[in-house]
């Protein structure tokens, strides 16, 4: 079969390759660029455009040529169509452009899978997204038709199950994923003489993940491109051809053109019927309070933030400490719940209000509890510095209940929060009752 019968895509949108880990300094950015050069390298009529998610503008010093470059990357979240933000850059490879700030509208997992449903870009999208499980990596993440995740340690390795565990709570499947074993240092062995590259194969293994034919080579020249004096940065495949490095990224880009083969059309293509509810998803809350950091309680109050996709059980004790006992017990039989907004997107803003399922406002005009104790609560429960937040919302509610009794109830309180935000826009109560610290 030729390979222009191989790669020829039905429409529906393109084939979305999403290079993800939740751990930082996996050789990630690296994995997706160079991969987006030799695809390109090997099937000259194939196109492919790649996208980052992550502000460190890598893309931009590959590909833009001669400064120019195209729309932003946070058009896609705007519903503007990939293609309309795409420009040609260097190695004939498209690009979209990186934003500074980078933030979902809404709460939608499913945004950029509907987006792309109704593309006419063709061959591969290679999406690069930030090493956080946010909405925006889950939107990435549910559109994918595959997923690479670099591992270089035992860390990173532990890592990939946060993504195993969403692929297997989507209809996209685990089976879309596929390790990379990266930054593998040949010298380095391990008990028993073990290299590293056949310590993560196997751990893999043992853990039921797919791993990928190759392995990408820590390499001093390799690294050399992406830190001289300018800001551009080369591709191995112009740059390094004479490292082992060259001849890896030649197999995973073979790899991925097999895959593309094998699967009878995007995933996007399908259209957004099978994706699962934004309300009420089942997911996983987290084993320890994240206030005191002890095994979390069977009963408490539950928090869960729209963004990083977070949530759990709290000792009722551990947010009384901080939260005026009152606002624990009001509400009554009406289910209350304190939301907390952070805005950075022109200054830090921080926004607050008490709800309850019905949508009341107990003291509305007055902030709930004191902005620093907002601020504390927001970046306790986000599990990220304040310094790391562009728009965030966190939801803590005041009952004590089970985890099963709060996958019941929290969903109406959660739409109320939606509805109002949606109402009022950017809540103004409050919003300047920033601790002087941060305001800067």
């Amino acid at each position: 079969m030729s390979a222009d019968k191989q790669l020829r895509l039905p429409g529906g949108g393109p084939y979305v390759v999403v290079v993800a880990s939740e751990k930082g300094g996996v050789g990630k950015t690296t994995l997706a660029t160079n991969l987006a050069v030799y695809l390109k390298a090997l099937h000259e009529d194939l196109p492919v455009t790649i996208a980052s998610f992550d502000n460190h503008f890598s893309v931009d010093n590959m590909f833009a040529i001669a400064g120019r470059s195209g729309g932003s990357v946070d058009g896609l979240f705007r519903g503007q169509l990939p293609e309309e933000l795409a420009t040609l850059g260097e190695y004939g490879v498209a690009f979209l452009s990186s934003a500074r700030r980078l933030a979902p509208v809404g709460d939608d997992p499913g945004q950029l899978r509907r987006l792309f449903s109704r593309s006419r870009l063709s061959g591969v999208l290679i999406l690069d997204t930030r090493p956080i499980l946010d909405l925006v990596s889950h939107n990435a993440l549910l559109a994918a038709d595959l997923v690479l995740t670099p591992v270089k340690d035992r860390a990173s390795l532990v890592n990939a199950a946060a993504l195993q565990a969403l692929l297997a709570d989507s209809d996209s499947g685990p089976g879309r994923l596929w390790l990379v074993p990266s930054l593998i240092d040949g010298r380095l062995r391990l008990r028993d003489n073990l290299g590293m590259h056949e310590f993560l194969v196997w751990g893999a293994r043992e853990r039921g993940y797919q791993v990928a034919p190759t392995a990408i080579a820590k390499s001093p020249k390799v690294e050399s491109l992406a830190s001289g004096l300018s800001s551009r940065i080369y591709p191995v495949l112009t740059h390094a051809r004479g490292t082992q490095v060259h001849g890896q990224f030649k197999l995973l880009a073979e790899f991925v053109i097999e895959r593309l083969a094998l699967q009878p059309g995007p995933l996007a293509a399908q259209g957004p019927a099978s994706l699962p509810p934004t309300d009420g998803r089942p997911g996983l809350f987290a084993a320890a309070c994240p206030l005191c950091s002890a095994p979390a309680p069977e009963i408490g109050p539950c928090y869960q933030t729209l963004q990083s996709r977070h949530r759990g059980l709290l000792h009722a004790a551990c947010l009384n400490r901080l939260v005026d006992r009152d606002l624990l017990w009001a509400g009554g039989d009406d289910p209350a719940v304190l939301a907390i907004r952070f805005d950075a997107e022109q200054r830090p803003r921080l926004s607050m209000k008490y709800l309850t399922a019905q949508g009341a406002q107990p003291g509305e005009g007055e902030l709930p509890i004191p902005a620093e104790v907002g601020q504390d609560l927001l970046v306790r429960l986000c599990g990220r510095a304040i310094d790391d937040l562009f728009k965030e919302c966190l939801l803590v509610g005041l009952a004590s209940r089970s985890e099963q009794e709060w996958r019941h109830h929290f969903p109406p309180l959660r739409r109320t929060v939606l509805e109002t935000m949606r109402a009022t826009g950017s809540w103004e109560e409050g919003a300047d009752a920033f601790p002087d610290s941060v305001e800067g």
